[in-house]
């Protein structure tokens, strides 16, 4: 079971995503990313993943998926709050070395305000 909350503040288009993140809810986390960056224009955009309990390799598959089309189109995006579970599986695929992962929102802020 995946829940998806998206709100803006302060010129930052954050998602938050909350449960399982796997190959049936991983559309979810994908129309919520298409949808920062096409309907809302996001240029800055914080993912919260303080309540990402597991996510498959269909979820990575999401972020590796926007990783080439954000840096092409200057969108920025910071990933902060993951479990060490959750963060040890992104390290094995080398996605901490591909995208921008911080502790907290605020360095999540600091750190999307910076690239």
């Amino acid at each position: 079971m995946i829940e998806i909350e998206a709100y803006n503040d302060n010129e930052i288009h954050f998602i938050a995503v909350k449960g399982d993140v796997d190959a049936s809810s991983s559309i979810h986390l994908d129309e919520a990313m298409t949808k920062a960056h096409e309907e809302e224009q996001a240029t800055k955009i914080v993912v919260d993943c303080t309540e990402l309990a597991y996510i498959s390799s269909a979820g990575l598959g999401v972020f590796m998926s926007y990783i080439d089309d954000f840096k092409a189109k200057g969108i920025k995006m910071v990933l902060f709050g993951l479990s060490e579970k959750v963060f040890n599986v992104f390290q094995i695929l080398g996605l901490d070395q591909l995208l921008t992962i911080v502790e907290t929102k605020e360095q999540a802020t600091e750190k999307v305000n910076e690239l």
